[in-house]
């Protein structure tokens, strides 16, 4: 099979690298602006023009490896038209485009693939699917994000500052110079609506999953937490009942003997529960050139031998989300018990003029509403619902 590869950044050259690997898969054409340095010696392979893509009637597969939504929209939709298969972890894209090309894959007869879109490279929406086959999902969670558990998991162990760890992570090259999708929640919930629209067949948007993110917890949250047992994790969170969808993003502490308080550095743990299979989880490295770009090959490889694992992603299924049915005890901190808080609480300490206490059950929906408009004030305040 000839492919091509649109972006040829740490992804793009993953994949390339993993198809020397791979039998029968040839990269003809790569689409960037320049060389990228080391590559020198396939230089007649690279191409600005598109068209060099997708008028080719010899390339029958493309990798779409660019990042962003804008642009890869277009030259992925241009792809898909064109009758090209079309492979990308790109999880800005799918979360935010997934209606629209996955109806134009169907049209166009061809495959639209992106299991390293969430998981990195755990084979997580491949055996999601896979489960789906002969069972019914009805729950979806876990920590998705390498960078959030190792600033929380080396905060936990070193009794650092956020900010501390923050720096730390991006010197290691865990955090993007901008760290905001990661710290604020924006890629656990991303990867909240892949997974959630392929657990249960239907089309959920970005904007019907509350989020919160870490960007607000301090050292003491992380000591008051341990003194508790207890260890914070930033979670996704999906589960369908009685045709009901809730789906959300929050920090969540858990016992300090749970897998999830177990997980070190910046692994991930996803976790899904079917009607018959019970409960799986899967761990390991959810980013990384070469872990990336190989469940990127192997998404290849499946639609070269034929395997349509993603005809059961569907997107047709009537299902509401609703976070009003999700109600959990939260802990919360914060530096002043005003009266539209203190009748959530259900116990508290107060040191140094903080307040640190455990609320009655609350709703997501209050709990998210009440923690965003503090933080648009300005108000110090980090909560993370308790897994009881």
């Amino acid at each position: 099979m000839k492919i091509a590869i649109m972006g040829f950044g740490t992804v793009g050259s993953g994949a390339y690298e993993v198809t020397k690997f791979a039998s029968d898969i040839e990269v003809v054409k790569i689409l960037d602006i320049v060389v990228r340095k080391g590559y020198e010696d396939i230089a007649d392979k690279f191409t600005k023009d598109l068209n060099d893509i997708t008028s080719d009637p010899e390339i029958e597969l493309v990798i779409e490896a660019m990042g962003g939504v804008d642009t890869p929209r277009k030259f992925v939709l241009e792809c898909l038209n064109a009758g090209k298969h079309v492979v990308t972890p790109n999880k800005n894209l799918i979360s935010a485009c997934f209606g629209e090309l996955t109806e134009t894959a169907k049209k166009n007869g061809v495959q639209l693939r992106f299991t390293p879109a969430a998981g990195g490279g755990i084979p997580w929406l491949y055996n999601l699917l896979r489960t789906k086959r002969c069972d019914e999902v009805t729950e979806v969670k876990g920590i998705v994000n390498g960078t959030c558990n190792y600033i929380l998991d080396a905060m936990h162990d070193n009794g650092a500052d956020f900010d501390e760890m923050l720096a730390t992570a991006k010197e290691l090259g865990y955090a993007e110079a901008n760290p905001a999708s990661d710290i604020e929640g924006t890629d656990t919930l991303r990867k909240t609506v892949i997974s959630s629209n392929l657990a249960y067949g239907t089309v959920i948007k970005e904007e019907d999953v509350p989020c919160y993110g870490i960007d607000t917890i301090k050292a003491c949250d992380v000591a008051y937490l341990k003194e508790k047992g207890l260890v914070p994790r930033l979670m996704m969170n999906s589960k369908l009942e009685n045709g009901v969808v809730s789906a959300y993003v929050e920090p969540v502490a858990f016992k300090e003997t749970s897998l999830e308080a177990n997980v070190k550095t910046n692994n991930n743990l996803i976790t899904l529960t079917g009607v018959n299979v019970g409960t799986l989880s899967f761990y390991g490295q959810g980013a990384g050139m070469m872990p990336t770009g190989q469940s990127v090959v192997q998404d290849v490889i499946d639609i070269k031998d034929g395997i349509d694992m993603y005809a059961l992603a569907g997107g047709d299924a009537d299902v509401k989300v609703d976070n009003e049915s999700a109600v959990h005890r939260y802990y919360i901190r914060h530096d002043n018990m005003c009266e539209h808080i203190e009748p959530l609480i259900e116990s508290y300490e107060e040191k140094d003029g903080i307040f640190y206490c455990i609320s009655k059950p609350i709703s997501v929906v209050e709990m998210h509403k009440m923690g965003n408009h503090r933080k648009e004030k300005g108000r110090d305040m980090f909560f993370a619902a308790l897994d009881e």
